[in-house]
This record gives structure tokens, C-alpha cells and sequence, in this order.
């Protein structure tokens, strides 16, 4: 679950909700067709319905919620199609950002990334498997801050939900943190291409385990 949306933050109250609601989507809590009620989520989180229902449709721009005009909000459920363009966009985009973090990475960076995937390491040896999905999922959202391109970044800010929705499903995070490292390599060596190619690999030996892995999760069937 996430954080409560009522613990002061500099970030306005529309996004605490957002980011409770999706953690609770990428957790499992709200499943596939699970409906989400203004009326019912701020008296939850004792807040105004106002925003509740921007961070709904904060949700709806991700791909996380669906509106139905019979049902209202509802979590969304991802088909087979669904899934397969998402890969296609990620490889287009996160290739370019390895190639790009390649070339811009500062020494700070790197070693940000290498303390990122050891503090995913310990919370996976500690039972703490939720928190190092996130840890995980953090490390390629490090990788588009560190390509430092504004457009690149606005082109992936309305798939992040989904993305992270991927991740959330790799069994192996052993193995998921394994073949970060060996991303981060790539990216430590300053060759472009280098990067970009382990990039293209990463991602289509993920994309040739989910389907089979997965295929309830991606319908959103039970």
C-alpha cells in the first residue's frame, strides 16, 4: 500500500492520491475491474472528492483506469495487444535513453545507480519483496532522468504507469536485479552502442517470458 495521502508534502494533494492509488493497483490491492468511488476514496484518505477525481484522471492519462459510462472508474485491465505495444514503445524509448545516459552519465550517477540496485539486493534478502519491486522499477526511471532529454521524458510520462505495471509482474527479482547490473555496465562503459544493444536484449528476454509467465495478470482474468 502506499503512503497516506494525508501526510504533509510539498507535492500537491492531487498526486499523493495518485500515487496511493497506483501503488495500490501495482500491488494487487485494487484488481482488474475493481471500480474506484470519488465518494468512497476521500472518505478513505479524508480528503475533498476534488482531488480524487484529479487524480483519477491523472490515472486515465497512465492507461491504469478506464472510465465506463455505466460504471464509472475502474482499474483497467491490459489484453495480449495491449501488452505488445507496450513492449514496442519501450523498446523504442528506453533504447534511446540507455544510448543517451551512455553518453551523459556523470561518475555521481553511476555509483547512484550501483547503491539503487545493492539497496534492492538487501530488501529482497530481507523479505521486503514489494519494496525492491519498486527499487527496481526506480532504476529505469533513474536511467530516463540521467538521458537528459525533456521530450524523451514527456514522450515515456504517460506509459509509466503501464511500465511499472510490468515490472511488477518479473517472478525473478534475483535475476531482474542481475541483468540491471549488467545494464548499468553497459551504461558505466560510455560506449552509446554498447548500451543501446543490452538495452534491446534486456527487454525482448522479458518480453519472450511474459505472455507464458503472465497470462492471467495481462487479461486481468481470474
Amino acid at each position: 500500500m502506499g503512503a497516506d495521502p494525508r501526510t504533509p508534502k510539498a507535492r500537491p494533494l492531487r498526486e499523493q492520491v495518485r500515487d496511493t492509488i497506483r501503488q495500490r493497483i501495482f500491488d494487487g490491492y485494487y484488481a482488474p475491474g475493481t471500480r474506484l468511488v470519488e465518494r468512497d476514496l476521500a472518505g478513505e484518505f479524508s480528503v475533498s472528492r476534488l482531488p480524487v477525481r484529479e487524480a483519477l484522471r491523472m490515472l486515465r492519462q497512465e492507461g491504469l483506469v478506464a472510465e465506463k459510462a455505466t460504471r464509472g472508474s475502474l482499474v483497467a485491465s491490459l489484453t495480449e495487444k495491449d501488452v505488445r505495444d507496450l513492449f514496442d514503445l519501450r523498446e523504442a524509448l528506453e533504447v534511446l535513453a540507455c544510448r543517451l545516459a551512455a553518453q551523459r552519465a556523470t561518475a555521481r550517477q553511476i555509483e547512484d545507480l550501483s547503491e539503487l540496485l545493492d539497496a534492492a539486493d538487501a530488501l529482497l534478502a530481507a523479505g521486503r519483496r514489494e519494496k525492491a519491486q519498486r527499487t527496481n522499477s526506480e532504476f529505469h526511471d533513474r536511467v530516463i532522468d540521467i538521458a537528459d532529454n525533456d521530450l524523451l521524458r514527456t514522450a515515456l510520462a504517460p506509459l509509466t504507469g503501464r511500465l511499472h505495471w510490468l515490472f511488477r509482474h518479473v517472478d525473478d527479482l534475483a535475476e531482474l536485479i542481475a541483468e540491471h547490473r549488467r545494464l548499468l555496465g553497459a551504461i558505466a562503459s560510455g560506449h552509446a552502442e554498447t548500451a543501446a544493444a543490452e538495452s534491446a536484449r534486456h527487454i525482448a528476454k522479458y518480453r519472450a517470458q511474459f505472455p507464458e509467465l503472465h497470462a492471467t495478470a495481462i487479461s486481468g482474468r481470474q
